[in-house]
């Protein structure tokens, strides 16, 4: 790739997911929104889960999806926020009404289903691509936009 801002990395199972994520938490603060953007089943809840481990959750079998609650709040070092947008009806609105400024005010925001939004995104954010290229393995691509 030639944009010097965008990474790409394959992971071979599930643990590796989580390494990534781990790796990439210690380039996080209080304020970073992180779009997760991938398929059903890519990987997007495994990598949050590393992501949250990394920021110093104690416990990452604590993360899940939030599909059906919206959000969770994880207590870390720094807040993690962890939204899922698949079931959104209205992404746009809801997003809105969930107070996202509020949340990166005071912790990092994990997205998933974020290509749903991209338009309500911050202009400062982390994109991560997650695809499947094999039943273990993924191409993951981090792109930070400013």
């Amino acid at each position: 790739m030639n944009d010097p801002a965008t990474e790409c990395v394959e992971t071979l199972s599930a643990a590796e997911t989580i390494d990534f994520g781990r790796a990439l938490a210690k380039r996080l603060s209080a304020g970073d929104c992180v779009a997760l953007i991938g398929d059903l089943g890519a990987g997007k809840t495994v990598l949050a889960r590393g992501i949250a481990k990394g920021l110093g959750l104690e416990d990452e079998r604590l993360v899940s999806s939030p599909t059906y609650v919206l959000v969770h709040e994880y207590d870390a070092p720094v807040t993690i926020y962890h939204i899922d947008l698949y079931r959104m009806g209205a992404p746009d609105e809801e997003l809105s009404d969930l107070g996202l400024d509020e949340m990166l005010a005071g912790g990092v925001v994990l997205i998933e289903w974020a290509d749903r939004v991209r338009n309500m995104l911050p202009a400062d954010r982390w994109e991560i691509r997650i695809e499947l290229t094999g039943p273990e393995k993924r191409r993951v691509t981090l792109r930070r936009v400013r």
